[in-house]
């Protein structure tokens, strides 16, 4: 072969259009241009044999609107396999292009007047069915065809895929060639040739200066759109006083599982403690709607994904005292098709005392009548035994003595309820700076890192369990063993 034909080099530009033998030969003929596009190539070509030919030889493009980039896209799979069969969410797809549209800037007052489309046009629903980033493809094509007989589309072959983006990423596949060395391509025919190629940035490189005054143009526009967002949002929050803790929650009661009867519903109310208030407008209780229950693994589950909110105020009055949080109280009850309904379970829920999402599963129980007598009534005429004050669920609000006793009151272990809370916690003392949280100076210095308030809690329930074990311990004990081992030391 000539030298010339071992080796060749072409810088392409962005969208360049380097025509093909099999292209040239093809766009002459007037009879086979049918597109506009096809006759801009023609008179492209014309110029071109009358200035001397093309100067490529072997390495053509194929650029966004060529029919190449259309079929490469429609013909994509999913799988290497070579008998894969589209499926039918893959034809339609296909005709879903991802391209740049001209499309006008809308003003404010026609977008928000143009939320809804009640009439889409199919290129509507095509251009918007799918969120994806438009993209312009080029396509680096390389004939690979025997010396002297260029121009058969079956030689053609893809050396690099070149696509941007709409929000300015340049995607180049294969990469750069770096130090793994040059790219192969072997072609099937008689002797079976191995072509090597490699891709070099060519661009040129961008200067300090001009690259610091991008960065520049980049930040004034960021400002800008930040203080545009800022000036949408507004400024006007409202902050709690200053001793003040705003806890608001976004809760959810999920599901419901392992009772004994169908068609359950919840019914729940918060406890506030002392210190803590409400709004008069917020409501502190609800009933989730009845809902059926599904066979799941072993258990019958009720799926509610009842939605509620909650908004209180903590306001501090002595600085040495740990605050009470606020008690979830709800009872699960279930009714039949005569309207009769049960009491299937008791519990309650302390709300969580730090920020974030929490997913909380809580056992539940109810009162067991002495004998028989009750549990018939309760299967026949429904009714059970039920609490007349939910909080003897805990400790009961009216509760004043020192001791709480529960000897006697027989209980059974039923289902459980789960809880989906979003907490969210607002205070002035969260904006302090980390010297004075350091300090721990009060309890709402405190509030800002409630794992340190739940591990004092825990020292403490561990030191009196600790304590109470220690007193029985000793009180078991005889007392001349007491006395002997005090002698002793």
């Amino acid at each position: 072969r000539p030298p010339e034909d071992e080796e060749e080099e072409v810088e392409v530009g962005w969208q360049e259009k380097l025509f093909s033998q099999f292209e040239v030969d093809l766009y002459l003929n007037e009879s086979a241009c049918q597109t506009p596009l096809d006759w801009q190539y023609h008179e492209e070509i014309q110029k071109l044999e009358k200035s001397g030919g093309r100067k490529n030889s072997r390495i053509f493009t194929y650029t966004d609107h060529d029919r190449f980039t259309n079929l490469e896209e429609l013909c994509q799979k999913v799988t290497d396999s070579d008998h894969e069969v589209p499926s039918y969410l893959v034809e339609r797809m296909a005709n879903v292009r991802r391209r740049r549209q001209d499309r006008r800037p809308l003003e404010a007052s026609s977008l928000k007047s143009k939320i809804i489309t009640w009439e889409p046009s199919e290129e509507f629903i095509k251009n918007n069915h799918v969120i994806n980033t438009p993209v312009q493809t080029m396509y680096i094509m390389g004939d690979l065809g025997p010396y002297g007989k260029l121009g058969h589309r079956e030689y053609e072959n893809v050396l690099c895929t070149i696509k941007v983006d709409g929000n300015g990423v340049i995607t180049v596949k294969p990469d750069f060639t770096g130090t793994e060395g040059a790219y192969q391509i072997e072609v099937d025919g008689e002797k079976r040739e191995v072509w090597e190629y490699t891709i070099e940035n060519a661009s040129a490189q961008v200067k300090p200066e001009e690259e610091e005054r991008e960065q520049r143009v980049f930040r004034d526009l960021y400002a800008r759109h930040r203080d545009y967002l800022s000036g949408l949002v507004g400024s006007d929050f409202e902050m709690p006083l200053p001793g003040t803790l705003r806890l608001f929650i976004t809760g959810e009661i999920v599901s419901a599982q392992g009772y004994e009867y169908d068609n359950l519903y919840v019914h729940f109310f918060l406890e506030l403690p002392d210190q803590w208030s409400s709004a008069p407008f917020q409501q502190l209780s609800g009933v989730t709607q009845i809902c059926a229950t599904k066979t799941v693994g072993w258990e019958k589950v009720a799926y509610f994904c009842y939605p509620f909110t909650l908004e209180m105020f903590y306001t501090q009055e002595d600085e040495d005292s740990l605050p009470q949080w606020p008690v979830l109280y709800f009872e699960v009850l279930s009714l039949d098709f005569w309207q009769r309904y049960r009491v299937e379970g008791y519990g309650s829920l302390v709300l969580p005392t730090s920020p974030g999402v929490h997913m909380l599963t809580i056992p539940t129980w109810r009162p067991v009548g002495l004998g028989p007598v009750a549990e018939m009534r309760r299967f026949f005429i429904g009714g059970s035994p039920e609490l007349e004050d939910l909080t003897y669920i805990r400790i009961p609000s009216t509760f004043k003595g020192k001791r709480l006793s529960r000897f006697g009151f027989r209980t059974q272990t039923t289902g459980s309820v789960t809880f989906r809370l979003c907490c969210l916690q607002q205070s002035k003392a969260f904006l302090e700076n980390s010297a004075l949280r350091q300090r721990m100076q009060s309890v709402l210095d405190r509030l800002g890192g409630f794992s340190q308030q739940s591990s004092v809690y825990s020292v403490l329930e561990a030191f009196q369990r600790a304590r109470r074990r220690m007193q029985e311990a000793r009180e078991s004990l005889p007392q001349d063993l007491i006395t002997t081992s005090a002698s002793a030391v």
